[in-house]
């Protein structure tokens, strides 16, 4: 199995609430997410929440992996053609654009990381559709979650279905386990081969988090060391839940009133189980 942590009881239910909360901050931003107001302005607003509101730290602040500098914000921030990793700052945005906006919070030593896509007034054709599909392939690739399936199995089912629809699938970032620790094993490829990587247990929790691309794959990388672009400046889009494998399936932990629902399928698949 490598090094992917099982978590105990008392784990999953610190996880629960921290994938809640992460969510929370996302239901509580929606209303402020509007043209004229800057990217900037949202992180502050969401680093009050947290910490005023909450009680919970905003894990991205001054998070330094190895070989990065310390990321100065929040959240992260994603407009049109950045894939992820999107600083917050000056950038008024306006109508037609779309936001991804990624949240993670730390309670009580748990990490809860879950993201969402916004559209600031009246979006494109393009810019919906992508994002439904990238919905889309969040939940497919949910759907194959249970012990004893692959996480291949995972990013094949979304690969397929972004292709599909003529759009691409970024291989350089990925789903990743989840925990005390911000990111550990193992890694959830978007893109793969059913029935291939490391098979799933109950009790292991990781992020399904697709970034898919209206045009290629391929990405570049702004100066400021984190911003992550398309490199033809096609749309990106992204959505980001927190999963914990249960004994018969999956139970999603970034669930919040406000969160928007799963797609039909999932609900018809989740009847059918009942």
């Amino acid at each position: 199995m490598g090094n992917i942590t099982i978590k105990t009881a008392e784990d999953i239910e610190g996880m629960r609430v921290a994938g809640r909360l992460a969510a929370e901050v996302l239901d509580y931003i929606t209303p402020f997410v509007k043209p004229g107001v800057t990217t900037g302005e949202i992180d502050r607003l969401c680093h009050e929440y947290m910490t005023n509101v909450q009680g919970s730290i905003p894990a991205p602040l001054n998070y330094c992996p190895p070989g990065y500098t310390p990321y100065p914000k929040a959240i992260c921030t994603s407009l049109n053609d950045v894939i992820c990793h999107g600083i917050p700052g000056d950038k008024v945005m306006k109508n037609g654009d779309v936001l991804n906006i990624d949240v993670t919070i730390i309670k009580d030593g748990y990490h809860g990381d879950t993201s969402r896509m916004f559209f600031l007034g009246e979006p494109s054709i393009l810019a919906r559709r992508l994002t439904e599909i990238t919905y889309e392939c969040m939940w497919l690739g949910i759907s194959k979650i249970k012990p004893g399936a692959h996480l291949g199995d995972i990013g094949h089912v979304i690969q397929q279905h972004a292709e599909k629809a003529g759009y691409s699938v970024v291989r350089e970032f990925c789903g990743h386990g989840i925990g005390k620790v911000f990111h550990e094993e193992p890694q959830v490829l978007h893109y793969g081969r059913p029935g291939t990587l490391e098979k799933l247990e109950a009790g292991m929790i990781f992020t399904v988090e697709p970034m898919i691309n209206a045009g290629r794959r391929e990405i570049r990388e702004m100066g400021d060391g984190w911003t992550i672009k398309t490199k033809d400046r096609s749309l990106s889009a992204q959505w980001e839940h927190t999963v914990l494998v249960t004994e018969t399936g999956f139970e999603v932990l970034t669930v919040s009133p406000g969160m928007p629902a799963p797609p039909a399928f999932i609900q018809n698949q989740a009847t059918a189980a009942a």
